[in-house]
């Protein structure tokens, strides 16, 4: 297939992820595109809970109503069932803030004029990670009395003959502290990464193919249209499928580090 003369095709990169400065350049405050983007969707969170929020009635209103239909999925849905009821109820506001918080910063992907999720690079997972891992060795230190108990509760599980200890200790270390915080980061970052490349590269080819091309090719600017509109549903569903997966293991490491109590 040849290109009219002149032209070329620019698919996307990872220098998409790493934008020019707006403000601050060289410093530890830099401000890029990234950056505005978690502030627009962090501000239209709060905006729209707060507009739920604001005059809570008896008898609610259609937005108090599709607020606490929101919070009351995250408390039944993976608080509780993961929980039970008591523990449930008390991980609750983190969870959900959790669950929000990385929803937002996913669906800034397919947003018109944003077109990037908050969540794609590796600073934005790892922070949510940290939330997490902070969590689940608080509520384990103070379900089992102290830090002590705690990490005998998760390295050195009974009923096990002690000789075994020598090489399950060291696997249930690196699996429990090292790995649960590092899988959360990565497999957050590295599905919003891919979405994002997916989409562009196929709005990208659109563009190309109707524009650049002959006129004859634009045929093809059609097939490229239509993957990227299914693909910007299927990352509608990715954005809140691993924004539903984060909340639900954290909920799970949580119940894992207080269960042998």
């Amino acid at each position: 297939m040849a290109a009219d003369e002149g032209a070329s095709f620019h698919g996307p990169s990872l220098a998409d992820f790493f934008p020019a400065p707006i403000l601050f350049e060289g410093t530890i405050f830099e401000f890029n595109r990234i950056t505005l983007v978690r502030i627009i969707a962090t501000a239209v969170l709060v905006l729209l809970f707060w507009l739920a929020s604001r005059n809570a009635r008896l008898v609610p209103t259609r937005g108090q109503s599709l607020g606490e239909l929101a919070i009351d999925f995250v408390r039944s849905n993976i608080a509780e069932e993961s929980l039970g009821k008591e523990l449930g109820r008390k991980y609750a506001p983190l969870l959900i803030v959790i669950f929000f918080g990385v929803l937002t910063m996913n669906i800034t992907g397919i947003i018109p004029f944003l077109n990037i999720a908050g969540s794609s690079v590796i600073g934005l997972p790892l922070i949510f990670a940290i939330i997490a891992y902070v969590a689940f060795i608080a509520a384990g230190i103070k379900a089992h009395h102290g830090g002590g108990r705690f990490l005998k509760s998760q390295l050195f599980p009974p009923g096990v003959p002690w000789p075994v200890y020598i090489l399950l200790t060291p696997i249930e270390f690196f699996s429990t502290f090292i790995l649960r915080p590092l899988t959360l980061t990565v497999r957050l970052m590295a599905n919003m990464l891919a979405g994002h490349l997916l989409l562009v590269l196929c709005f990208a080819a659109t563009s190309f193919f109707f524009f650049e091309m002959a006129s004859a090719l634009s045929v093809v600017g059609v097939v490229t249209f239509a993957a990227g509109f299914a693909f910007t549903i299927l990352e509608l569903f990715i954005a809140f499928l691993q924004a539903y997966i984060f909340a639900l293991l954290t909920a799970v490491y949580i119940q894992l580090s207080v269960e042998a109590h």
